[in-house]
């Protein structure tokens, strides 16, 4: 196993908005407001960062970078929270990040894309091209600013693709969890002290999702999550891995935050 590995999780702010967005179907019209994630991992070979939270422009004007979705997703961000400050705060280099992994495109995820400029950004194929033509319902969770760059994509397929090796290690593995998008990719970061964590990002938004009590409240295809939820089940017994969930409000101050890390 690669020594000096560490994960880091920050917050880019939190998103107001209500829990029938989140848990499909309930708590009409309850407000509520969720963390937004992203991670650094520092590998011997290069940094990686998984998700790149909310986009700079989202600090600075919500509603004319992102439209209307402004309005039920509202972003509680400052510039200081967007990644690349948080990074450089933390004396990271945006030119030591050799990949970006992306869960999937929705907005509260892509606003790193760009931002790194030695890095390959890993994405399913088919999220990337979906990004560009989603149906309707989907629309307004796709900022097209943010991923229609010219960066140096490296594309993953599928379950052909399962369980990518980054570093050919062992130690970051990506694995296919369609469902709230249909290309959405979770991560397994292997640590010597901590073991194995499962980042499943919106896969899994809350601990209700995980054990199947809710569906998200934005999704592709609901079999397809309930399946991918299976999915990552199955990897955590196996693992005996952490779940880290994507949005959960009582979870996530559970965990430690940068510059404190897992190693």
């Amino acid at each position: 196993m690669a020594q000096d590995l560490r994960l880091y999780f920050f917050e880019c702010g939190s998103l107001k908005t209500y829990t029938q967005f989140i848990k499909m179907n309930e708590g009409m019209g309850e407000e509520y407001e969720i963390p937004v994630p992203f991670f650094l991992i520092t590998h011997p070979r290069g940094n990686v960062i998984f998700d790149g939270g909310n986009a700079l422009e989202a600090a600075r004007d919500a509603r004319g970078y992102w439209g209307e979705v402004a309005e039920v997703y509202e972003p509680v961000m400052t510039e200081d929270d967007f990644i690349v400050n948080q990074l450089q705060a933390m004396d990271v280099d945006p030119g030591s990040v050799r990949y970006v992994v992306q869960s999937h495109l929705h907005l509260d995820h892509s606003g790193g894309i760009g931002h790194f400029p030695n890095a390959q950004y890993v994405v399913q194929r088919r999220e990337l091209e979906y990004a560009y033509a989603p149906h309707w319902f989907q629309v307004p969770a796709y900022i097209r600013a943010d991923f229609d760059q010219d960066v140096n994509w490296l594309f993953l397929y599928g379950e052909q693709d399962d369980n990518y090796d980054l570093f050919g290690d062992g130690t970051i593995k990506t694995l296919f969890t369609p469902g709230h998008s249909p290309g959405h990719t979770s991560l397994v970061v292997t640590l010597e002290e901590t073991g194995p964590m499962m980042l499943a990002a919106d896969a899994c938004y809350t601990m209700d999702h995980y054990k199947n009590e809710a569906l998200p409240g934005l999704l592709h295809s609901a079999a397809d999550c309930a399946e991918s939820v299976q999915k990552i089940q199955r990897a955590v017994d196996a693992l005996e891995a952490t779940i880290v969930t994507g949005h959960d409000p009582d979870e996530w101050p559970n965990f430690k935050k940068a510059p404190e890390y897992y190693g």
